[in-house]
């Protein structure tokens, strides 16, 4: 091998990532809770085995099977499709070079969460500074007697909450997501967010207790 060149199972697992990650989406089976979830993880577990010994074909199973959710949780941590490609595409380029480093007694897919929400928030974290949940401006509702419609609320309402969870701290809205969209458990998410179980618990307290105020206009 060329001095500097790539190796030759990271190039191919990357080139897996990318193209799962370009043809993959969001759409309805991996907005659903606990979507991508649909083998065995004892399947998983042997699939990953067999990649960490060096099986191309093995891991380019678990890209293709586990690229939509991944995507989804992504897309909702970042708000862009793109940058969620992005994180998604060297998250698997990541797992690929760390599977020795994986341990059999976890899940696969519980691994790449973890793996997808520190690119995520290593993301989150270099834009803009966010605000705390005490200093959020609440969505301004508008006049029900003088709206439109119904759907054309529902969507503004859709709007105020997608700029309320763009506010939160990158770790709050990881966790809030992973919870409340993924279904993960809190000791799956204080592993993912790399935080302890009663954090966790005490920020998704916290924006479950701020969506609700923020958000009761739209009730």
């Amino acid at each position: 091998m060329a001095e500097g060149a790539e190796p030759q199972g990271t190039a191919r697992a990357e080139r897996a990532a990318a193209r799962t990650a370009g043809s993959g989406g969001t759409g309805r089976a991996a907005d659903a809770r606990g979507a991508g979830v649909a083998a065995a993880p004892s399947e998983d577990a042997l699939l990953a085995a067999r990649a960490g010994e060096g099986d191309e074909q093995a891991f380019e199973t678990l890209v293709r099977r586990h690229t939509p959710v991944l995507l989804s949780l992504a897309h909702r941590l970042l708000g862009s499709r793109s940058d969620a490609e992005d994180a998604v595409q060297d998250a698997f380029v990541s797992a690929w070079r760390r599977l020795p480093e994986f341990r059999r007694d976890a899940a696969f897919l519980t691994w790449m969460y973890r793996i997808v929400t520190n690119r995520c928030l290593n993301q989150l974290r270099s834009r803009r500074p966010t605000a705390d949940l005490d200093s959020v401006p609440e969505p301004v509702a508008p006049d029900h007697q003088s709206s439109p419609s119904r759907a054309a609320e529902t969507q503004a309402a859709l709007h105020s909450l997608s700029r309320v969870l763009a506010d939160l701290t990158p770790e709050q809205r990881a966790c809030w997501v992973l919870r409340e969209l993924h279904g993960l458990s809190y000791e799956e998410i204080a592993k993912a967010v790399g935080i302890s179980h009663q954090a966790v618990r005490g920020r998704i307290f916290r924006v479950r207790r701020y969506l609700t105020e923020a958000m009761s206009a739209w009730r």
